[in-house]
Formats: C-alpha cells, structure tokens, sequence
C-alpha cells in the first residue's frame, strides 16, 4: 500500500471534531503560555532578526517568516506543558498546529485545509510510535523532537499541495532535524523542542517544494529514521494504517486540566482526593507516594518552579496545599513559600515497578498520616480529560477562556472562540481575522521593555546578531 497517497490526499471527510478540539485549545493555550519568560525571549531574539513579514508571532504583535511564527508560537503552545496529549502519548499539537496556522497564513489557506493539515501531523505522529512500540523512557530524545518534526512536516507538505516524490524529500530533509534532548526538562530548552519541530517540518516541506532532495526511503534505510531512533521490531503495517482511523477521532486526545507533566496529574488527582479527608494539610506528619518507575518525574526539590511541573511531590503537594493546581501554582514564588517548602520535607515516594509506566494506564497511590496518629490514603487511576473519559464541555470551554484571558479582553476572546468553533467551514479571510485578533493582544510593555535589553546584553556577544 503506498501510504503517501493517504497523506498526499484532499479527503477531508473523515476527520470529525477531534482535529478542531485539539487546535482550540492547543492556541489557547500558546496565548496563556505567550506570557512566559522563555517564550518572550525567543520572541525579542527572533524580533531582532527583522525576517520577512509572513505570519503573525501569538501575542506579540510582530509577523516573521513562517518558520519562525511556527517556532515561536510552538514555544509558547508547549511552554505550560498545558495542551492536549494523543495517544500514543506525546504532545502532537504543538509541533503541528504553530506550523499549519503559520504556513496557512503564508498562503492564504482555508480553515479547512488547516483542520486538514493539523489531523494529519497528528495521525503521522500516532502512527510512528504505534509502529514503534517502545516503552516509555526507552525513546532516548524527547518524543516531540523526533515525531513531532515528521509531523509538522506532513501538516506542511498537506498545505503546499506536495506529491508523493516531494513528501519523502521532505520527510527524509525532516528526519535529520530530529532533536531534544531530555535532560534539559525542566528547563526553558524544553519548550524548544516543539518549537525547533514546528520550524523545520515548515521548512522541510518548502525546501522539498523547490525541488530540495534527501534519501526518499528514510523509514526503512540503513542508518535511516527507523534505525537511528527505534528498536528492531518496528511495524511498518501499522504506519502503513495511516488514517484508518485517524486518531484524533479514535482514541482521540486528553485534554489537560492542569499544566504539568502528564504523569503528574495522577499525583494531583490522588491529591485532590486526599484533601477531602485532610482539612488542614499542615498537620501531615508524613506522606508517602507509590508510583510507577518514572525516574524523571521523581524530583524531591525543584529547583524552580518551572521545574515543579515535571514532580510528582511538587504537584501533589501543591494540589493539597491550594486544593487546585493552575498556572499560578509554578511561579519560583510559589514553590519556594514556607508551606510548600515544610510540606516537600514530608513527602516520600516509592518507585513499583509493577504499576504500568503506560500514562494510559498507571496508577499513583497517596497515603497521609497525620500528627494525631490517624491516616488517609487516596489513589487515581484516571485524571479529568483522560483519553476515553467524555470530556466535560463547560470545564474545557472555562479552560480556554481562562487561557486566552491572560492575554485577551473579554470580547476578543469570543472573537477568537467563535471562529475556532466553526474552524472547518472558514475562509481565508476568516482565518486571518482570526489570526489578527491573537496577533493584536496587548504586551507587557515593561516586561517586554526589560527582556529587550537582557536579549540586547545576551547577544552583543555575538556579531552575527548584534543590535544596532
């Protein structure tokens, strides 16, 4: 079967509202997350470059090329590591939806075409870790980095109109961007990743356009895609499945309720439970976590508050203390105030390895014991939003207008939501408007004021990007 029909074809039929859900709150999310340090960085760095005027940077009223819109507002889009997680897990949205919005506005796409656009990046990246069948923590590059370029690069490929020929080019130009390295979660580089997938599947598929070649077998050959990043046993039948069904549809997405690692919100969602037994979490004497062998999400002290969205004993703490787990709860104010701070001293964690390391699957367990000598326990085998669980309408829709809140006035975050609604249906010049009311939100003058010239002071070092 010569899958790179289905990827090449304008079948639009079959992709329902799982693709449109995923977008929705994948951009609402980027508009919260625009208000990060890491994010208003790279936006200044990129702002200094004074690139083409293409396509519109989320909420920082400035356009560049459509690789660099994409990077930039990936960056923001995965920043809270708040947007919605496929199956298998990886974060497919953030790499896809900055790229297919970007190369969209370039060219005057429909609504229709970036839905289009979007549920395939999606299903590529599916499709390659179904085939990969690896456990989790044996990918040894952060997920997005390696899936996530193949599938912002068929998302571009879908918009540019590519043939067969063109798409391999440009998923093997792809397959050497594949990059993110783990140790650097916790991190403002994290964020990147998607940021850095976003950009070069944009890129990939322009340069395939122009008639830029690579090996068209990159899947299957020697020292290829396949052989670089997975284990022997790959099942290119269930690559070759592409779009049967597509998977935004069916299992379709989590959507996250809380912005931190995945794993994580078992822990807040034990926590959660717990704290309705424990009126009062100060009087803890000792709480003792059982979770699976997920050595990166087991960091007893984090050294920032960014860092606390990839603990367990920060979330569930957090979760106790607040009773709720937003954005605020991962400011460096928050992680360091006295309460947190004396409850991490009371939190131990057992790793069982016979609870599956599957965040489909897993289980975290909590037990309180308390200075009065009573004890509580809770466990959570299933967060809210959670791929299966019907997802609660008003608590996704108050989800995304509390996002774009943080950036956007009352009456343009219906100008944002109405469109995103009926995105399917839109015209381009709908989808501009669109675009232009996220591109309009108001910056921080003085914050922007004070990144400006800590990225002047950065980069003077360097001649290639000095100011002027």
């Amino acid at each position: 079967r010569d899958w790179s029909s289905d990827v090449c074809s304008s079948d639009l039929t079959v992709f329902d509202t799982g693709a449109s859900q995923g977008i929705g709150a994948g951009i609402a999310v980027a508009m919260a997350g625009s208000r990060e340090s890491a994010p208003r960085i790279a936006a200044e760095h990129v702002r200094e470059m004074a690139c083409r005027e293409a396509a519109s940077v989320w909420g920082f009223g400035f356009k560049t090329t459509a690789q660099q819109a994409a990077y930039l507002n990936a960056i923001s889009m995965h920043v809270l590591d708040f947007e919605p997680m496929s199956n298998p897990p990886t974060h497919a949205v953030s790499p896809t939806v900055p790229a297919a919005f970007a190369l969209g506005e370039a060219i005057g796409a429909s609504g229709r075409e970036i839905v289009a656009a979007c549920a395939k990046g999606f299903e590529m990246q599916g499709r390659i870790l179904l085939a990969g069948r690896l456990e989790r923590g044996k990918l040894k590059f952060h997920t997005p980095g390696v899936v996530g370029v193949m599938g912002a690069t068929v998302a571009a490929a879908h918009l540019l109109k590519l043939d067969a020929s063109q798409l391999a080019s440009a998923l093997g130009i792809a397959a050497s961007r594949c990059s993110g390295v783990s140790a650097n979660t916790g991190s403002m580089v994290k964020c990147t990743h998607c940021g850095n997938a976003a950009a070069s599947g944009v890129d990939a598929a322009l340069l395939a356009q122009r008639g830029f070649t690579a090996n068209p077998a990159i899947f299957e050959a020697r020292a290829g895609y396949v052989a670089t990043f997975f284990d022997a046993g790959f099942d290119y039948d269930a690559l070759l499945a592409f779009g049967a069904p597509y998977r935004c549809v069916d299992p379709g997405m989590a959507i996250k309720f809380y912005p931190s690692k995945y794993p994580t919100h078992y822990a807040i969602g034990a926590a959660l439970e717990l704290r309705k037994a424990v009126a009062n979490p100060a009087n803890i004497a000792a709480l003792a976590m059982v979770t699976p062998e997920i050595e990166d999400a087991d960091r007893p002290q984090p050294r920032s508050g960014l860092e606390g969205k990839f603990s367990f004993q920060y979330t569930a703490a957090i979760a106790l203390l607040d009773g709720a787990a937003g954005i605020g709860s991962f400011t460096d104010e928050r992680r360091f105030r006295e309460d947190v701070v004396s409850l991490l001293g009371k939190i131990t964690v057992r790793r069982d390895a016979s609870i599956p390391r599957d965040t489909r699957v897993m289980r975290i367990e909590l037990a309180a014991r308390m200075k009065d000598g009573t004890s509580h326990t809770a466990v959570c085998t299933r967060p809210p939003g959670a791929w299966g669980a019907p997802v609660d309408a008003a608590l996704h829709e108050r989800k995304l207008r509390d996002c774009l809140g943080v950036r956007l006035a009352h009456h343009e975050v219906d100008a944002v939501l109405s469109p995103l609604a009926s995105l399917e249906t839109a015209a381009p010049a709908e989808i501009a408007r669109l675009i232009n009311v996220v591109l309009a939100a108001p910056a921080d003058t003085a914050v922007h004021a004070k990144v400006r010239d800590e990225v002047r002071t950065l980069t003077a070092r360097f001649p290639l990007y000095r100011p002027t």
